[in-house]
Formats: C-alpha cells, structure tokens, sequence
C-alpha cells in the first residue's frame, strides 16, 4: 500500500459527478468505477447505505498529486471520524479492490487517487477504435424540436440564427443520446403583418419580381413591408395635424402626458379606427379568410418568394427539417379542445361568452382561451396543433425553441394541457433563449434596421477570408477548395461564438472576434484540428506503425489532461442533453482544444524520443481530432481541412 501524504491545502477543481445509473455507453467509465467503489467501501467500513450517484468525483488541481479527487465530507457522520481518517480508510480499500487505482494521497479530508497507466492505454485503444464514442445506443422515445419557426413578411434575422443554431444543435445531441428526433418548425404565413407586405407591393410594386430587381427572394418581400412601416408612420404623422386628431388630444389628453406621449400610445388604436392603410390591410386580411381567389393568389406568390430565400439561408446553415407546419392550417385548431374542457369543468365561460382559465393557484393569472365572438386566440391554436402533433408524430417529448420573450406563454400552456391530462404534457420544454445584439445595440425589422442572417453569414465569411489572406497559409490550393475551407471557418466562427453562451443568457455578437484564432472561438478549435490533420497526413505518407503505441506507459501530465478529457465526453453530451443546452458541448471542445494546444506546446510528437511515445502521442492526437469533429459536429460545425 502506498503512503499517505496529508497535504496543506487543496481546493477542488471541475467537479465530474456522474450518476451511477447514468446511460453513460462506454465500458470504461473510471467515474462511475470511482462511485461504487467508494460507495462499496463506505457500507463495508461503516455499514450504513451509501447511493454510489451522490458520490463527488473532481479532477484532481494540476498543483497536487492525482488524477481524480473524492470528496469525503458527507461520511464524515456515518464514520464517526476526521475527513483525513475517513479519506485514508476508503483510500486503502480503494486500492486493494479497484485496480484502476495505482496510489492514493490524502489532502485535508480529500481523497486523491492515481488511475493507472493501463487503464488509461485501454480507454485510449478502445475509444480511438469506437465510431461511436460519445453516442448512446437507440432508447426507443421520440422527441419533437421545433424551432426558426419565422414570419413570411420578412428574410431571417440575426436573432433567427440563434433560434435556428440552438434548436438544430440540440436536436443533434438528443440524437447523439439515442432520442428519434423530429425536427419541425410553424411557418406564421398568415396575419396583418403578411398583409402589410402584401399590400405594400400590390399599392407600390409596379409589378416587380426578385428576378426582375436582383434582389435575393425573401429579402424583396421583407422590403415592401419595411415600405409599408414607412408609409403608414407618414400617414400616421400627417393625421396627427388633422382636426380630428386635434379634436382627440384636447378631449382625452390626461394631466402630465405630453402630445407625444399621447400619440404614441394611440397609434394601434389609431391604425385599427383611423388609418387608411389599416383599413386596406383589414380588408385584404378579410378577404385572405373569406377565401378571395385573387387574394388568395397573391398571398401564396410572395409566401412562395419567401419560402425559396428561406431555403438558400437554410442550406447556408445547413440545416433542415422533418415536418413543416403553417399557421395558415393550424390557426382554427383548438376550439374542440376548449369545448371539452369547457366541459370537464378546467375552464369557466363569462357573460359574454368568451371562456377562460384560472391559473392562479399556479402562480399566474386568467387565461383567455376563446373570444366571445368564438374566435381563437394564440393559445387556443398552440393547445391544439399541439394535439394534432402528438397524434401525427408520436412523439413522447416536445421542445419549443422560443425567445425568453415568451416564457409566460409557454408556462400557462403547459401548465392548460397538464390540467387537460394531455397524455404529453409531462415531456414538454421551453428552451428559452435570451436576446443577440450587435456591439451597436438592438434592431428593430420595422424601421429596416434589422441585420439579416444572409447578411451576418456573408460578413463572417468575409472576415475569415480576410484573415486567411494575412496569415497567408491556405494559398497553393485549389478556387474551390479554398471556397469551402473559408466556408467552414466562417461558419464555424458565427455557430460557435452564438453557441458558446448559455441559451438563457443575452449576447452580444461580434463578427471579428469570432473568427479570432486566439480567442475562445470556433476557428480556434478548428485550427486544433487542421494542426492534428497535418499530423496524420505525414503518419500516412512516411508509413509510421501506430500498433507500438500501446508498449508505452511513461505517461505525463499533459497526456493525462487529454485522456481525462476525452473521457469526459461522453458524460458532456448526456448532461447537454438533459440540460437543452449545447453551449456545454462547445465549451467542452473549447477545453479539450486548449489542452491539446498545451501538450503541442510542451511535448515532442515527431520527434519524441522513442518510436513507442511518438506513436502513442500521434494515435493520442487522432482521437483528440476525431472526438473535436464530433463535439463540433453536434453542433452543426464543419472542420476544414485547411486553415
């Protein structure tokens, strides 16, 4: 047994807590090894119950000795002992029955241990052999994503692409953990604001097309209702000097609001009682439901402009979907579900008709569920597209990838359908997300001044272009390569740096420290990568035997870092799943590529000095390289075989 070292002090670093009876598909999972081991010796040296998932595994603080580190404070009341004494017990225990485990250190109540250079070859084969390290076998249920989800009066946007980023990177981990995943998005084609562009182009087009103006399809229609904003806020500011609207300020102006003030909040009153261009708009929305042929024929024209830009900014990102669902069908869904919970008692009707819910014993308020005049409300058509949803897919799970603007819609909806015993209702999430600004501050798509998402894909494209051309290190290859490897990195750059950050907090994107190399961004990353490809091209070209890796066993800090890392992955992915949170998987790679950027740095590869450690270090570099194409690859990033 190996002597004990009580060390002064020590601090515990990332903390590994994996549950025992996690999914977790790799057979050499050291942590899960570490929790029943320690469990097992705590009920054989005190006799009381230990649950192996509240076990706390830390890597073990590059300062101390040790690869992992158990903390051993809640035995203390069972044991009856110091958090040393307790340590060092379960220590000698460990080592005698895990053989995993080489060494063992106390330090000031925690327990670190030292893994074995054999388990660690072992984990290293294994996992560079395994095409599916990280993944986790079918589990037999079916998850519904919905996200984008855009209007039809407008090209997307830079808040789109989180929307977009977040809800295709999620889908891919919940695949990477054995989910079917349905990816779907409801297109909102209907409505005033449709009719706004509608209009606008029927009143002021003079018969334009995207083909006749050069002008990219979606973004041609999402001009003319930028038109419309321009022509009713005119009209707007010419009623304002009219006798009427004279005759409104001195009747109902209240004490302490200024005429400013007054007709800021009137303009929606104004628009829907006043306006000219509101009354058109109106009329035209009336025609659109009474089944108009000529309305109806415009109507799909430009959806239909909007539909094929849509699809190049789609490609672009390279995402897809499963099932399309539009508002259009969808917006008279519901009405029956309203009619047998009205029924069963979960909603009341007023006087006048229109029916309602009561949530405030769930913390929020009354519900309108359906007008008095029987038509529907938003919440009306989400419960039943949600039925009609279930009932076409089969899905078990839903996740709504919706903007936090939105949080309180979606908590009196779940909360409507768990009181309807919707037989779904305990598998839904909202995954909200918080706003994207540009260093220059917020857009607004009614003045114009919104950033495309063609656009904001077009910069960083550029800007990795133009870096490219200073570094000068991707000349001698061929036009169209160059055009995809600039592809990927700019991509690379925009996906990573949005993804990076926690879904629920606000951002700020700024293209030019995306695609920093130095930075915690994507082409950083991907620059890991482009170095280990180099590293396994010459491995192919000078014919090196990789087989003699597995005679090395002088193993050093650095290449621990990695293989502990790479470890990790799996247990990333699982916990990114059941968070809906994908940034978990872009800071992982973030880590894993700075640590291989260190071991770069601080050990030969080529020259390393025996054939055994340079062949274990170029298969160690391998795997590094192909766990970074998977991390990234969940999240919708591409690796460029030149940087």
């Amino acid at each position: 047994m190996p002597v004990s070292v009580i060390y002064a002090s020590v601090i515990p670093q990332k903390l590994l807590l994996l549950p025992a009876h996690s999914e977790h598909n790799i057979s050499m999972n050291i942590i899960n090894t570490l929790q029943n081991a320690v469990a097992q010796a705590v009920e054989q040296l005190y006799g009381g119950p230990c649950d192996p998932s509240k076990v706390m595994v830390n890597t073990t603080p590059s300062d101390f000795t040790g690869d992992y580190s158990v903390v051993v404070f809640p035995f203390v009341k069972i044991s009856k002992k110091s958090p040393d004494a307790t340590a060092l017990e379960i220590g000698a225990i460990l080592v005698q029955n895990v053989s995993e485990i080489t060494a063992f250190n106390v330090v000031k109540g925690f327990l670190n241990v030292e893994i074995s250079a054999a388990f660690w070859l072992n984990f290293l084969q294994e996992t560079n052999a395994n095409p599916d390290f990280g993944r986790q076998p079918r589990n037999g249920k079916k998850v519904m994503v919905e996200f984008s989800s855009p209007n039809t009066n407008k090209p997307l946007h830079m808040g789109h692409i989180r929307n977009i980023l977040l809800g295709w990177s999620c889908s891919c981990i919940l695949e990477a953990v054995g989910y079917d995943v349905v990816k779907t998005q409801i297109i909102n084609d209907r409505g005033v604001a449709i009719c706004k562009s509608m209009l606008s182009w029927k009143k002021f087009g003079d018969g334009q097309t995207p083909d006749s103006t050069g002008i990219k399809s979606d973004h041609f229609v999402g001009d003319w209702y930028v038109l419309f904003e321009q022509k009713i806020r005119a009209e707007y500011e010419a009623w304002q000097q009219s006798d009427t609207a004279k005759t409104l300020l001195e009747t109902h102006l209240k004490p302490g609001l200024s005429e400013k003030d007054f007709f800021k909040d009137f303009k929606n009153k104004w628009f829907n009682e006043y306006a000219e261009l509101g009354a058109e708009v109106r009329e035209m929305l009336l025609k659109w439901e009474e089944n108009d042929p000529e309305t109806l024929t415009l109507w799909k024209k430009m959806n239909g402009w909007v539909y094929a830009g849509f699809d190049k900014t789609y490609t672009d990102l390279g995402v897809t979907f499963d099932h399309l669902y539009y508002e259009s069908k969808t917006y008279l869904l519901g009405k029956d579900i309203v009619e047998d919970g009205l029924s069963k008692g979960v909603f009341y009707q007023k006087e006048d008709g229109s029916v309602w819910i009561d949530l405030t014993d769930a913390g929020l308020d009354h519900k309108v569920v359906l007008r008095a005049d029987g038509t529907s409300v938003y919440i009306t058509q989400d419960l039943g597209t949600a039925r009609m949803r279930f009932q076409e897919l089969g899905c078990e799970q839903f996740v709504y990838v919706v903007a936090d603007e939105q949080n309180y819609h979606f908590q009196v909806l779940f909360e409507i359908l768990r009181r309807l015993d919707e037989p779904y209702a305990e598998g839904l999430h909202h995954l909200s997300y918080g706003l994207v600004e540009l260093p220059t501050g917020r857009m607004k798509t009614r003045e114009g001044t919104v950033v495309d998402a063609d656009d904001l894909i077009a910069e960083v494209v550029k800007l990795a272009d133009d870096q490219s051309k200073e570094r000068g290190e991707i000349e001698g290859i061929s036009p169209t390569e160059k055009t995809e490897n600039l592809r990927r990195v700019g991509m690379g750059a925009l996906k990573f740096f949005i993804i990076k950050v926690n879904p629920k907090k606000r951002m700020i994107f700024n293209p030019e420290e995306s695609v920093d190399l130095q930075g915690q961004t994507g082409p950083y990353i991907q620059y890991s990568f482009v170095r280990i490809n180099g590293l396994m091209q010459r491995v192919e070209k000078e014919n090196i035997d990789l087989s003699l890796a597995w005679q090395y066993n002088d193993l050093q800090p650095q290449e621990k870092d990695l293989l502990a890392a790479l470890h990790d992955f799996p247990a990333i992915v699982a916990a990114a799943a059941k968070e809906y949170d994908p940034s978990m998987v872009a800071n992982y790679c973030y880590t894993l590529a700075k640590s291989y950027h260190r071991f770069w740095h601080d050990l030969s590869i080529f020259n390393a000095e025996n054939l055994e450690t340079k062949a274990f270090r170029l298969t160690l570099s391998n795997t590094v390289g192909k766990v970074l194409q998977r991390g990234m690859g969940l999240l919708g990033i591409e690796m460029p075989g030149r940087m």
